[in-house]
């Protein structure tokens, strides 16, 4: 059973935005906080923003400013809107649960490449 689902990704130059959603199944979005992580190749997986249930909110230094996450509890949807992107932020994103100390069984994430 598929229970986390990423998209919205795809290849957009320096300065640019885009929107990912994670959808979720309500086991998991219910009652847990919520977060997206990211992968670049030949680094490890990091978090990047976070969510909680009371939608307490917050963000790696790196995309402060930048970066703003939701959730729409109704949908069980995750969202990451993403602008003024940079090479940097390059890598393929999950979402996963957060502040729990256990996560879901991984989706395939879905890739953001910034390149001019």
């Amino acid at each position: 059973q598929v229970q986390l689902v990423e998209s919205g990704g795809g290849l957009v130059q320096p300065g640019g935005s885009l929107r990912l959603s994670c959808a979720a199944s309500g086991s998991i979005f219910r009652g847990n906080g919520m977060g997206w992580y990211r992968q670049a190749p030949g680094k490890q997986r990091e978090w990047v923003a976070a969510v909680t249930i009371a939608g307490r909110i917050n963000y790696r230094d790196s995309v402060k400013g930048r970066f703003t996450i939701s959730r729409d509890n109704a949908k069980n949807t995750l969202y990451l809107q993403m602008n003024s992107l940079t090479l940097e932020d390059t890598a393929v994103y999950y979402c996963n649960i957060w502040g729990s100390g256990w996560f879901a069984g991984w989706g395939q994430g879905t890739q953001v490449t910034v390149s001019s």
